[in-house]
């Protein structure tokens, strides 16, 4: 197969490419003036029946036929089972409603309980307290849909917003990525982790989690189980991290701006960033997720940087000379998906059409999100964690993070909270 055919492959199959496809397809729906009536979750116990009315079942089973229908367009692209896919669906949808459904209570709202953390607990209950059917695996797929929902959220960020803190946020990322990668690399090596551990470690806690320990697994050409190893303790770390830091931001008033910037630069999870952001305002929402992508966009150059510190370090040919095609590969492509969206909201479209779909890319963001925070804690057991090399990994990670989240607040407060720069209006 030819270099072009490679690329014109990855454009199909690859999943950051198909979760831009996805949420461009909304997009288009609602060009074409497709307006889906989402359910509502606004409830108590006098009103409960409205969700479960005529128009209320309706809308449900609409909205779960319109995203099966794009999911699963999705997962033949990425060349999975189709059939799987869609006898799994709709019980992960099943349980993203109920997590919406429950933080829609009138109480339960007023106690401060999101979907976000309704959906995470649906998910851990079923994993470490029940188990996870084999054939619901099949529609688990986490970072799938948040990668999806997060192109969908760019229609709700304008570009001037992204501008006018933009710098800022590439600033905290170079200030984060530079001293918590040789934080974590140096703790991982006095606990006797392994060069290739303490790569993957420090690269997903001082970048961007996930995406980061895929991508510095593969310029390393690291071992697939301590990837998974790692992948999972940034979902499980993050758990914790996105219900505690709200409080914390809270209940020692730190400025919504600052504390979301803290969000953006400490949780290792694009899913869990917006979330957390989301439980404290949308202006912290909003500077989270502009500083998580500003260190997103780090991550193609961060990996070639580690590709070619690797090859020095191990003094091993790795077959493929860096070059500009390792950046372009490594870079998260659904960060493009996000900025497009953003510019076709911030200058394509009439402020009328923009003001029009608003509130419905906003509903159809959060179902993919509440999908994603379900999946969460499906994908997620405690006790895998304690078992490779007597949890040193797991030490040296949360070592890191702790001097992550320290550092991370200071740089925050810096740059964002008006003592070096005027506050940015998110």
């Amino acid at each position: 197969m030819t270099a072009a055919s490679n690329r014109r492959s990855s454009l199909l199959s690859s999943e950051d490419w198909v979760a831009c496809w996805l949420g461009f397809a909304l997009v288009v729906l609602a060009l074409a003036g497709l307006r889906p009536v989402l359910p509502g979750f606004s409830w108590d116990l006098g009103s409960v029946g409205s969700i479960f009315s005529g128009e209320g079942i309706a809308a449900i089973v609409s909205t779960g036929a319109l995203l099966m229908a794009l999911a699963g367009i999705g997962i033949k692209l990425m060349g999975g089972s189709l059939k799987a896919f869609a006898i799994a669906f709709p019980a992960v949808f099943l349980l993203g409603w109920l997590a919406q459904f429950l933080a829609g209570n009138a109480a339960v709202k007023a106690a401060g309980v999101t979907y976000v953390i309704t959906g995470l607990f649906i998910g851990l209950f079923i994993s470490n307290v029940l188990t996870v059917p084999r054939w619901l695996q099949a529609a688990a797929r986490t970072e799938y849909y948040i990668k999806t929902g997060l192109v969908v959220l760019g229609s709700n960020i304008l570009i001037g917003d992204i501008l006018q803190a933009g710098v800022l946020g590439i600033a905290q990322a170079l200030l984060v990525i530079l001293v918590i990668w040789y934080v974590c690399f140096w703790i991982s090596q006095k606990l006797r982790v392994d060069d290739e551990f303490s790569a993957m470690l420090a690269t997903a806690v001082s970048i961007c989690g996930v995406s980061a320990a895929i991508a510095a697994c593969g310029a390393v050409q690291g071992d697939r189980k301590k990837l998974s190893y790692v992948t999972s303790l940034v979902l499980v770390v993050a758990i914790p991290m996105m219900l505690v830091m709200p409080w914390i931001i809270s209940q020692f008033d730190i400025p919504d701006v600052v504390g979301g910037a803290w969000l953006g630069g400490t949780i290792d999870t694009s899913g869990a960033v917006v979330a957390a952001g989301e439980i404290v305002g949308d202006s912290a929402m909003n500077a989270a997720v502009i500083v998580k992508f500003s260190q997103n966009a780090m991550l193609g150059l961060a990996a070639f940087a580690l590709s070619v510190w690797w090859t020095f370090r191990s003094g091993a040919a790795t077959g493929e000379a860096p070059s500009a095609a390792i950046i372009w590969e490594r870079f998260p492509k659904f960060v493009l998906g996000f900025i497009a969206a953003s510019l076709l909201f911030s200058f394509a479209f009439s402020a009328e059409f923009v003001d029009s779909t608003k509130s419905l890319m906003r509903g159809l963001r959060t179902w993919w999100f509440a999908l994603a925070f379900v999946c969460i804690g499906l994908e997620t057991r405690f006790r895998d964690l304690v078992a490779m090399d007597e949890g040193r990994p797991a030490v040296a990670f949360l070592l890191a993070q702790a001097v992550n989240i320290g550092w991370t607040l200071l740089v925050a407060w810096l740059l964002f909270g008006g003592v070096l720069f005027e506050v940015p209006s998110l």
